[in-house]
């Protein structure tokens, strides 16, 4: 079938950012002839230069894929919003080795108080070398991982927008705002909720609108810190939709409900915040000077397909979710690092049949999960009695260890598993940073290879050598005879027969060099 031409609003101009130091996938047919199509510039474009672009782009580097980032804002965001990491994406981070850098810029805090804001501690003995959470500004985490991406050999360009494009056979053809073109083997939408590239390639994207809307700002106050905590504490057994936390000399992270839901594009003022303190709280402590102020809405809605043909989608182009939980920025981090090899080894050549539909196939169903439990968070937090009931007995429940386990796990996502059949509970699960005889476990990890680690000394990777790193240690801190661990950490293979393993080999890597 002939693939339609998709166009967009224009974007604005652009500049250039160098170095730094599935479903059934329709057939696709190009409307010109081969000899007519210009050549493959680079092998995958990048919509959007948020966290989960820049996160991609450097997977991809990590196997010498060429890459172009666009991001359509010509300038980086201005406002200082503090972010989540939470424990799965620091340890994706320390798989690639970024974890120490990016610490240096942030604030840890124990892995607590997620779910629905109820204030349990943190479960004992986390399965992870890193249970806390790091507080880190969006800025600040946005730029480090522009950084990695482009020290790799990323491009990036400011001010690009995608306006419109087409796919054929052998790639995609994109067209910016100002007509140029550009051509590629894959093209990727990490572009945002409002996503260009969604929106053009035709995926649906059912779920539910706003309901209801919350306002969320830094600024300074006038009223004594001591005054304000006790109103917090008085307000909140009622309204858990409000806090107001200081971060020093004045200034106050602020989060109030909403009069209504508003266009989220056109940005609150402090009048805004103002009005709605005196309806919460009957006072607005005397706010001013803000830093920044936004809103957001509990909008809830996911992707059909994360995939049609040579066209991807990830992060809030794939998913929308209310902020409560802060799993927002962290959901997108790990599509980037589930779909980069995958994408890569498509690109490289080795890649089995069916390996680019598990991006689909594995994380559709964990952002399902994550809608949901937002949805239920989102329900805790009303003021109306059966939700208060409702929140009462849950907190109830979590101080059960077992409870507040099971939701600290999944909003941290250190609990998920990928369907990879039968097998120990530790097939499909991510592997903890264990002590290996060289250190630790992910310092083999950085290149984005795959890994066997061999208790027994007797296996080997074989012809998979120039795509799957080997480490034989009887001495690793590991409860079964060997495993095999993808480019993400998940541990795709448990076992001590070769024959078994080469299989697995093929499945996840390909076939043999030789």
């Amino acid at each position: 079938m002939h693939s339609p031409q998709f166009t967009a609003e224009p974007s604005s101009n652009n500049t250039v950012e160098r170095d730094f130091t599935v479903g059934e996938v329709p057939e696709l047919r190009s409307s010109a002839s081969g000899a007519d199509r210009a050549p493959l510039m680079f092998d995958v474009i990048i919509a959007g230069c948020g966290p989960t672009g820049a996160v991609l782009a450097a997977e991809l580097r990590l196997h010498d894929v060429r890459v172009l980032v666009l991001e359509k804002e010509t300038e980086p965001v201005s406002f200082v919003r503090i972010v989540g990491l939470h424990i799965r994406s620091l340890e994706l981070m320390a798989m690639r080795g970024l974890l120490d850098r990016i610490r240096e810029h942030g604030r840890q805090r124990p892995a607590a108080g997620f779910f629905a804001a109820i204030n349990k501690p943190a479960p004992q003995g986390l399965d992870s070398a890193y249970a806390y959470l790091l507080g880190i500004p969006q800025p600040v985490i946005v730029h480090l991982l522009k950084e990695h991406a482009i020290q790799l050999g990323a491009q990036v360009r400011r001010g690009c927008a995608v306006a419109a494009f087409e796919q054929d056979d052998e790639g995609v053809t994109v067209e910016l705002a100002d007509g140029e073109q550009l051509r590629s083997r894959y093209l990727v939408g990490c572009d945002g909720s409002r996503s260009t590239v969604r929106k053009l390639l035709g995926v649906g994207f059912p779920g539910e609108p706003s309901r209801t809307e919350t306002l969320m700002g830094e600024m300074e106050m006038s009223v004594p810190q001591e005054e304000i905590a006790a109103k917090v504490t008085e307000i909140r057994e009622t309204h858990q939709r409000f806090w107001l936390r200081p971060f020093g000399e004045g200034v106050y992270s602020v989060v109030v409900p909403a009069a209504g839901v508003s266009d989220r594009a056109e940005p609150p003022t402090l009048e805004d915040f103002k009005r709605q303190l005196c309806a919460v709280a009957g006072t607005d402590f005397g706010v001013h000077s803000p830093r920044w102020l936004s809103r957001f809405g509990d909008a809830t809605r996911l992707a059909e397909r994360y995939r049609i043909g040579r066209v991807l989608l990830a992060g809030d182009a794939a998913h929308i979710h209310p902020p409560i939980g802060g799993q927002g920025l962290n959901l997108g981090v790990q599509d980037a690092f589930n779909l980069g090899w995958k994408l890569a080894a498509q690109i490289r050549g080795w890649a089995p049949g069916t390996l680019l539909d598990t991006y689909h196939a594995e994380r559709h169903p964990v952002a399902e999960d994550v809608l949901d439990n937002t949805r239920a968070q989102m329900e805790l937090q009303s003021t109306e009695p059966g939700p208060q009931a409702v929140r009462r007995l849950l907190t109830e429940l979590m101080d059960f260890d077992e409870v507040n386990r099971y939701l600290i796990e999944k909003i941290t996502a250190i609990g998920i598993r990928y369907d990879f059949g039968e097998g120990p509970d530790l097939l499909g699960h991510r592997l903890r940073d264990i002590e290996v005889k060289q250190g630790h476990l992910y310092g083999l990890l950085h290149r984005g290879r795959g890994l066997l680690l061999d208790r027994t000394e007797r296996l080997t990777v074989g012809g998979w050598s120039d795509r799957v790193d080997y480490l034989a240690d009887p001495t690793a801190v590991l409860d079964v005879p060997c495993v095999l661990l993808r480019p993400d950490g998940h541990v795709a293979w448990i076992g001590d027969d070769q024959q078994d393993l080469d299989a697995h080999l093929s499945r996840w890597f390909g076939n043999p060099a030789n």
